[in-house]
C-alpha cells in the first residue's frame, strides 16, 4: 500500500519540557470546568445554575488569560482574539458562539465558515503591504450618457499572494481551502487563481489520542510535486486539534525534496497542543487561528470545540464516503457559481494526472 503513516509518539518528541507543563496545567483548568459543565446540565435550581455560571466565566477568563501568556513570545502563533485590535475581538467571538451553538444548521454553519476564513485572510495579509497600491478600473452596467467606469485603488499584496498553492487535507478542509483561493483571487489585482495540491489524508478514530495515527494515502491524493517546491503553500483546515495530519503530510512533501518558500495554517479553532505542535514540527510555519481552544480529550477531539466541521460543512457520508469530485457536486449551484474558478483548478488537479 502507497501510505504514509505518522504515530503520535513521533509527534510528542516535538514538544518540549515547557510545553508539556502549559498543556498539563490548561488541562487541569479545563477538568475544573467540566465538573460545572455537569450542574448546568442537570440543575434545575436557579442559583445553584447562576453561581456555576459566574465560576465558569471565571475559569475560562483564567484559561483565555493563560493561553494568552503562553503564546505572546510565539511569533508564529497569531491568535486572531489574543492579536488584533480590542474592537475586533467581539465579532470573532460572537462568530465562533454561532459556529459552537448545536442550534446552527448546515447553512448557516457554511456562511460562519466563510466569515471566519474572511476575517484569517485579512489578518493574515491585512497589514502587510504597507504604501503600494494598486488600481482597478470596473466596466459597470451603467450605459446613459455612455459606458460607464469606475476606478478603485487596492492594497498592493500581489508579491505576497501569487506565488501561493492551496494545500488540502480533504472533506472538512475542502470548502475552507476553496475559500481562501477566492480571498486571493479577489485581492489580486491579476485575478491570481491559486493551484491546488489534495492529499487524502485521515486520522485512525478507533485509536486514543495518546497512540493515534495518521495515514496519508498517496495513491488517492492528487499533486505535482514539482509545483509545491519554492512555493507559499496554504493549509486552511476548521480544526487543528494535534496537528498531526498538517505535520505528516508536510513532512512527506520534505521527504520527497519539496522545500517550501513558507507555509501558513488556517484554523477557525485550534487547541493549544495542535497550535504549539504545528510551529515546533515544521520550519517557517505560520498559525493563524481565530480562536484558541484549551484542551483535547482523550479522543483527541478539541475541547469545548465545535463538533465534527467537516459533517457539518458537508454534510453526512451514506455507507460509501464520497470523493473529492462527489464532495464538490453536493455543495450546489450556489457554491459552485461562486467558487468556479476554484472547482475549474480542483477538477484540472483530480481529472489531469495529478502527481
Amino acid at each position: 500500500m502507497n501510505k504514509v503513516i505518522l504515530k503520535a509518539e513521533d509527534l510528542d518528541g516535538y514538544l518540549g519540557d515547557a510545553d508539556k507543563e502549559c498543556i498539563a496545567r490548561m488541562d487541569q483548568l479545563y477538568r475544573e470546568a467540566l465538573s460545572g459543565f455537569s450542574i448546568l446540565t442537570t440543575s434545575r435550581l436557579p442559583r445553584e445554575r447562576k453561581r456555576e455560571e459566574e465560576t465558569l466565566i471565571r475559569l475560562f477568563n483564567e484559561m483565555g488569560a493563560y493561553m494568552q501568556e503562553i503564546c505572546k513570545n510565539e511569533s508564529a502563533l497569531n491568535i486572531y482574539s489574543f492579536t488584533m485590535p480590542q474592537e475586533n475581538h467581539a465579532e470573532a467571538s460572537r462568530l465562533i458562539a454561532k459556529l459552537r451553538d448545536i442550534h446552527t444548521g448546515h447553512e448557516e454553519f457554511v456562511y460562519y465558515i466563510q466569515r471566519a476564513y474572511e476575517l484569517l485572510f485579512k489578518q493574515a495579509f491585512g497589514g502587510a503591504a504597507g504604501s503600494s497600491k494598486n488600481y482597478l478600473i470596473v466596466k459597470t452596467p451603467v450605459t446613459m450618457p455612455v459606458q460607464n467606469f469606475a476606478v478603485h485603488k487596492i492594497t498592493n499584496i500581489d508579491a505576497l499572494i501569487e506565488n501561493t498553492v492551496m494545500c488540502v487535507m480533504l472533506r472538512g478542509a475542502l470548502l475552507p481551502s476553496m475559500i481562501v483561493s477566492k480571498e486571493i483571487q479577489e485581492y489580486s489585482s491579476h485575478g491570481y487563481v491559486t493551484p491546488f495540491a489534495l492529499f487524502k489524508i485521515r486520522r485512525d478514530d478507533t485509536r486514543h489520542e495518546n497512540d493515534m495515527e495518521y495515514i496519508l494515502d498517496l495513491e488517492k491524493s492528487y499533486f505535482d510535486l514539482a509545483k509545491l517546491d519554492g512555493k507559499d503553500l496554504i493549509f486552511a483546515d476548521p480544526m487543528n486539534a494535534t496537528a498531526g495530519s498538517l505535520v505528516t503530510v508536510v513532512h512527506y512533501l520534505a521527504s520527497e525534496g519539496v522545500k517550501p518558500k513558507s507555509i501558513k495554517f488556517f484554523n477557525v479553532i485550534a487547541a493549544l497542543k495542535g497550535a504549539l505542535r504545528a510551529v515546533r514540527a515544521i520550519e517557517n510555519c505560520s498559525v493563524y487561528t481565530l480562536w484558541m481552544d484549551p484542551s483535547l480529550n482523550e479522543n483527541a477531539y478539541i475541547l469545548p470545540g465545535l463538533g465534527d466541521a467537516g459533517d457539518r460543512i458537508n454534510g453526512v457520508d451514506g455507507e460509501r464516503p464520497r470523493n473529492i469530485i462527489q464532495l464538490a457536486a453536493d455543495y450546489g449551484s450556489a457554491i459552485a457559481d461562486l467558487y468556479r474558478a476554484q472547482l475549474r483548478e480542483i477538477e484540472d488537479t483530480v481529472l489531469g494526472g495529478g502527481k
